[in-house]
């Protein structure tokens, strides 16, 4: 299937190598000359405008995805392929736009003929390996048009064990990817997945300062206890009901490093955190550890603690964000690489 794709950040140049292995055809088209030329020598056809992209699609439905910075960018590129796309074709956005925004863009292309997906994309940086995990929101009719493509990005069943009871239920769930339903749907899954994800991160965090201070000063010297944070992370990720990606790469992180000396613990958030907060605000819904791990995030741009590096750490591992860390050396493997 060919498959137009903008954007070809750290998420978008890996989603289309994954497509081209799968056999896809990949039109490509980034700002940056050598992000295209990069992957052309991967077998995409690169494209030098957004008018250029659409010429070189065939056929009709023509598909194109977008992997672009949530807001303007977004909004602009939308707008501009909305003006120039036929009846039927559709639009994918599949970076971490507002679900608000996915609501007010589909019923203006809606109104050109033109069809939009909004698809929250988490996988991170080693999904080309491991596939993405995809919440899609829109048009039966367009997401059941573009199936190979999910189905070549999704994860695939894997060795996970099936879950009693799912008999008679969408098969394509268990593959790694949902049709979540309208417009918003698929961005609004995906934003509380990462604000989960905040408090998930934050409760490691706070887990593991807890045991490294265990020998601290201010203790009786009889309660004082010096642990190994790297076997700690390893042996719970081994059969614990804590046991998961997040731990792995901690586990990886303080193996590499204990005192994650390389972490500033100047942690950023997406924005999709404080979404999910105003989600709870609006539906009168209690959400405590999600709203705390969001402030914890903001404070730890004025103090740094161990529990605020193993959230860098950890935000390294899987999307390869660089926040106030100091130099490393750019030839080492990221925290959480799979193994060769």
């Amino acid at each position: 299937m060919q498959i137009g794709m903008i954007g070809l950040g750290k998420m978008g140049a890996n989603m289309a190598r994954r497509l081209m292995a799968a056999g896809h055809t990949c039109v490509v088209y980034d700002q940056a000359a050598a992000a295209r030329d990069d992957l052309v020598r991967y077998g995409a056809v690169a494209a030098t405008s957004v008018t250029d992209l659409l010429h070189r699609l065939e056929g009709h439905p023509r598909a194109v995805w977008l992997m672009l910075p949530a807001g303007k960018v977004t909004d602009a590129v939308v707008d501009e392929l909305g003006g120039l796309m036929a009846k039927d074709d559709i639009i994918v956005d599949g970076g971490n736009s507002f679900y608000k925004d996915d609501i007010r863009r589909s019923a203006t292309l809606a109104a050109r003929g033109v069809r939009y997906l909004d698809c929250g994309t988490s996988g991170g940086v080693w999904g080309i390996d491991r596939g993405y995990c995809m919440m899609i929101g829109g048009a039966k009719a367009a997401v059941d048009h573009l199936d190979p493509i999910f189905t070549s990005l999704a994860p695939g069943v894997g060795g996970i064990p099936r879950t009693p009871g799912r008999v008679g239920s969408d098969p394509r769930v268990e593959q790694g990817y949902l049709h979540a339903g309208p417009s918003g749907s698929g961005h609004f899954v995906k934003m509380v997945h990462n604000g989960i994800e905040y408090g998930l991160m934050q409760a490691f965090g706070e887990g593991f300062d807890i045991l490294r201070n265990k020998d601290s000063v201010d203790l009786p010297e009889s309660e004082r206890l010096s642990l190994n944070l790297a076997d700690i992370a390893e042996v719970w990720r081994r059969g614990s009901v804590v046991s998961s990606w997040l731990l792995d790469l901690a586990a990886a992180a303080l193996a590499r490093d204990p005192a994650l000396s390389t972490f500033s613990g100047y942690v950023q958030d997406s924005g999709e955190g404080r979404w999910t907060v105003e989600a709870a605000i609006e539906e009168a819904v209690p959400a405590d550890v999600l709203t705390t791990a969001l402030y914890a995030r903001f404070r730890s741009r004025e103090a740094h603690t161990f529990a605020e590096k193993m959230l860098s750490a950890m935000r390294f591992g899987f999307g390869g964000h660089e926040e106030g860390r100091e130099a490393i050396d750019p030839e080492s493997q990221p925290v959480g690489a799979p193994a060769a």
